[in-house]
């Protein structure tokens, strides 16, 4: 991409780098590592055309979540602080984040991680 003089990086981070999460310190310590560093290489990269943005989702129902999300106590508490709708994410949601960072339309955008979190971070 330097030698091209341009592109899109697209970080992809979590919610947790926002919220502490019980028992996951190390955890949320990475995603919050991962927006710091969104930031940093847009600063040393936009010389090069070069723009760098992060999504940061909250639960996105996927295989990988479906066993936690299956615990009716976890699944309920965590449709609880997502606060504003009250549901999981589905992919689809993330995906189109995603294209929308690497699209034209975004061309004046770099150094943001944008929080897919249904509303958890506003409280």
């Amino acid at each position: 991409m330097i030698r091209q003089k341009r592109g899109r990086i697209i970080n992809v981070g979590s919610q947790a780098g926002f919220v502490a999460l019980p028992g996951e310190s190390i955890y949320c310590m990475t995603k919050a590592a991962i927006s710091h560093l969104t930031k940093c290489l847009a600063v040393e990269w936009g010389k090069y055309k070069i723009t760098v943005n992060a999504v940061a989702p909250t639960f996105i129902r996927t295989p990988g979540t479906e066993p936690a999300l299956a615990d009716a106590a976890f699944r309920s508490d965590v449709i609880e602080r997502i606060a504003a709708l009250h549901r999981i994410g589905e992919p689809m949601e993330v995906a189109g984040a995603v294209v929308f960072l690497a699209s034209p339309a975004a061309s004046l955008i770099t150094g943001h991680t944008v929080l897919i979190d249904g509303g958890w971070t506003a409280r």
